[in-house]
């Protein structure tokens, strides 16, 4: 089981997206048996109490007196409200122990990243859609066309996940493209019904301009309005469809996005996550674009014929001819837009995040051929940085000592090796040490190759320690300023004596 954090937010700036698809997620890795925990920030238009109604628990971050208002967009900086690394530090503050993070946040980068990983000597996953850089070991971006190799210009050690084939949706869509498959066609209804849906806040008011745009058309076409009490045009939208009940009926909220669908001929609607979630079930829409991370999905997906695009600005002259002209090639673009997502993204996913825990570590007795590569390792500034003893010494310094300590009877010299999935190949990755220090007593130090840091391999050498010795008393020192190594005795179950020094009793 892993201990897994969310970082994400959900405002009137931001919309609802994001938080929805970390659910889908969140709801996948739970139900494999991960420990799930919610960050995110109190603000208007967020999704608090929705995630709790969900099952999962929140960390709510310090709600900010004077809310930062976002210049544009894509002011990213101001939809986190704060600082980068001072969201970073509440964050690492909150969590007392993770082993993954997964972060959806266009505000957050590799600085967060870097941060949150040196104090809890855990891994990053990230939710993505606009090709950044990043300190983390799985990227995920389910845009359409989008490659792997776009991002390993900027992640060369990422695991990257890219296109749609890896869209967070629901499981059940999963069923209703099968279904859709087997229909092979499927008969436009007459009048056809429309799920206009804008997305859960539509800032610009884009649903009540689309219908009142539809309202021209002389055969009205039966309109389902989904928009939350959270939207701030709520009311204006409530009005307009209490007044035209004969072809608009509003709906605040449905449990079943992917059965709504179904019921539907086709969709408007904006070119977010729920893009994928139409195309799941083969439901051609007309797209509005409302945000400017939003135009390269938007782009592609009008490249490969599956939406029809009308600009938020020309709703009013644009919607109807483009609604006729959707409707004249409608059995290509439903075809063409089951072809895109196949619903099982979350699945695959939560496979990779999974994986991201496979890697095997052994301890085994280091031996004299070690004693050049642990003094390689030595030597590197990542390694002197916290140490009791900064000197670096010189190599036949290093080896009379190595030697000694590999010849004492009372001590406890362990290499960290990694193995890999086949089981025929394995890596050295850094030291745990035990020496005696009393009857009973050891005192502990652990190092870990700089080139493995951030993948756990501290808090697994931990564990198996635990394993080998459980009957005796191990003491750890840790300087104040080695926060990440604090974190790690934390979480590893060992007793804080004062702010430096650790201690592990002997295991029942």
């Amino acid at each position: 089981m892993l201990k897994i954090a969310f970082r994400v937010d959900a405002s009137i700036h931001i919309g609802s997206g994001h938080v929805m698809r970390c659910l889908v997620l969140a709801d996948a890795l739970s139900i494999n048996g991960h420990q799930v925990v919610f960050l995110t920030r109190p603000q208007a238009g967020d999704l608090i109490s929705f995630i709790k109604q969900r099952g999962h628990n929140v960390c709510p971050l310090s709600a900010l007196a004077c809310p930062v208002e976002p210049v544009s967009t894509d002011d990213y900086q101001g939809w986190l409200q704060v600082p980068e690394l001072d969201d970073a530090a509440e964050c690492a503050d909150l969590i007392k122990s993770t082993d993954l993070v997964i972060v959806d946040h266009y505000g957050i980068g590799a600085l967060w990243h870097k941060r949150v990983k040196e104090t809890h000597d855990c891994k990053v996953v990230v939710i993505d859609d606009l090709v950044r850089a990043h300190d983390a070991e799985l990227i995920i971006d389910q845009t359409l066309q989008r490659h792997a190799a776009e991002y390993n210009r900027k992640n060369a050690n990422a695991l990257v996940l890219a296109g749609t084939q890896y869209a967070l949706i629901a499981p059940v869509f999963a069923t209703y493209h099968q279904q859709c498959q087997v229909e092979k066609k499927s008969l436009l209804r007459q009048p056809p019904r429309i799920l206009l849906s804008m997305g859960g806040i539509d800032a610009p008011n884009a649903t009540l301009r689309a219908l009142q745009a539809l309202q021209q058309l002389d055969t009205k076409p039966l309109v389902t309005v989904l928009l939350s009490p959270r939207a701030p045009n709520y009311e204006s939208v409530k009005a307009f469809s209490l007044q035209h009940p004969h072809w608009v009926t509003h709906i605040d909220f449905v449990s079943d996005m992917a059965a709504l669908m179904a019921e539907h001929s086709l969709a408007i609607g904006a070119p977010g996550s729920t893009s994928w979630e139409r195309a799941c079930v083969g439901l051609p829409s007309i797209i509005i674009a409302l945000a400017e991370n939003q135009q390269t999905i938007s782009r592609n997906l009008v490249l490969v014929g599956a939406a029809k695009q009308v600009d938020l600005s020309r709703i009013q002259t644009d919607l109807v001819p483009t609604y006729h002209e959707l409707l004249s090639q409608y059995e290509e673009i439903r075809r063409i837009n089951l072809q895109l997502c196949d619903g099982q993204g979350v699945q695959r996913v939560v496979k990779a995040i999974n994986r991201l825990s496979e890697f095997r570590l052994k301890l085994r007795p280091a031996i004299t051929s070690d004693i050049e590569q642990v003094y390689e390792w030595q030597c590197k500034p990542e390694t002197r940085k916290y140490a009791l003893n900064k000197a670096v010494p010189s190599f036949s310094e290093h080896q009379a000592w190595m030697t000694k300590k590999l010849a004492a009877n009372n001590d406890y010299f362990y290499i960290i090796e990694l193995v890999y999935e086949n089981n025929k190949e394995t890596a050295p990755v850094g030291v745990v040490r035990l020496d005696n220090s009393a009857q009973g007593q050891y005192t502990i130090s652990i190092f870990i190759d700089a080139d493995y840091f951030g993948k756990g391999i501290g808090k697994y050498a931990l564990q198996q320690i635990d394993n080998l010795h459980p009957d005796v008393i191990i003491n750890a020192t840790v300087l104040k300023e080695n926060a990440a190594s604090q974190a790690l005795f934390s979480s590893a179950g060992y007793q804080r004596v004062n702010s430096e020094q650790f201690t592990r009793p002997v295991v029942e």
